[in-house]
């Protein structure tokens, strides 16, 4: 197994997509991350206003005091978190589009082996991505936010725990994906338009249903934003088991998306939910791949 890793990482580093994927990945990291920073102001305005303000209120959090940065990094890194699943995509539809998938598994024991190793090869390019993507996002918070407006030290780890825990997911979810279809271009665009469109339009459309409200928290797009979005939405009392019930839906959804997480849960129940939805496409593209013809 440890000869298949090491195979792993020398064909990965062997071309140029970890780190042309790396480029796009800092600066959407960087530059919505310090958008939304530079946004907190009238955000923590937004706070002392209106039914946001009975919120505050309600779970005794001073609009003036919040550490509003970390909304603006969840927002950065949840959309950065599109890098790894799609550097996941290649991983195996990437092989069979160039052959190499023919000599990759005539090279190991078995199929399952090769497989095996790639997972784990792209769980530790997950957390790498993840770190370059938290660290970006963290300068970014530093240089558009006021000091006293940053998360505390516990927020920082969860943050950091959170956002490398969902990058490696997301990782593994674009390579059960890719392999599922494997086409890297339809692979590429139906991951595209489902999870900066559809999903988000869906959500949104059906917000004002009480029923279906919980979509933003079951479907795969808001539960991979709610790992990091619902340490966020925890931290002010955002989440969807948090807000009092005399909160209209209208300003329950403008405070979950300013939180990045709308419909979010919990953190760790979106980790779950996610891990749930990695685990089917993983799942499917594993099994699909012990009986295809490589030839």
């Amino acid at each position: 197994m440890g000869n298949l890793i090491k195979a792993e990482f020398r064909k990965t580093l062997s071309l140029n997509t970890w780190w042309v994927l790396l480029i796009p990945l800092v600066l959407v990291a960087f530059w919505l991350t310090f958008a939304w920073g530079s946004l907190t102001n009238n955000f923590a305005d937004f706070l002392g206003s209106g039914d946001a303000k009975q919120v505050s209120e309600s779970i005794g959090l001073d609009p003036d005091k919040i550490p509003v940065g970390l909304l603006a990094l969840a927002h950065g890194v949840n959309i950065a978190q599109l890098v790894p699943a799609l550097f996941g995509v290649f991983a195996l539809a990437g092989e069979y589009r160039s052959k190499t998938i023919t000599t990759t598994f005539l090279t190991a024991p078995n199929r399952i082996s090769a497989l095996t190793a790639k997972m784990l090869t792209y769980v530790v390019w997950g957390a790498i991505y993840g770190v370059v993507s938290f660290g970006v996002s963290a300068v970014a918070v530093m240089t558009s936010v006021d000091s006293g407006r940053w998360p505390t030290t516990g927020q920082w780890l969860a943050a950091l725990g959170g956002t490398v825990l969902a990058a490696v997911l997301v990782t593994l979810f674009g390579i059960g994906f890719g392999a599922v279809l494997r086409s890297v271009p339809l692979a590429v665009v139906l991951l595209l338009v489902w999870f900066l469109i559809v999903e988000n339009v869906l959500v949104i459309a059906f917000w004002g249903w009480a029923d279906v409200r919980i979509l933003g928290g079951i479907l795969p797009n808001g539960t991979a934003n709610g790992i990091v979005g619902g340490i966020a939405a925890d931290a002010f009392g955002f989440n969807s088991l948090a807000l009092p019930a005399s909160v209209g839906s209208g300003s329950q959804l403008v405070l979950q998306l300013t939180a990045g997480a709308p419909g979010v849960l919990s953190w760790w129940a979106s980790a779950l939910i996610f891990f749930a939805w990695t685990m089917l496409f993983f799942g499917l593209g594993w099994a699909g791949n012990q009986k295809r013809d490589i030839t």
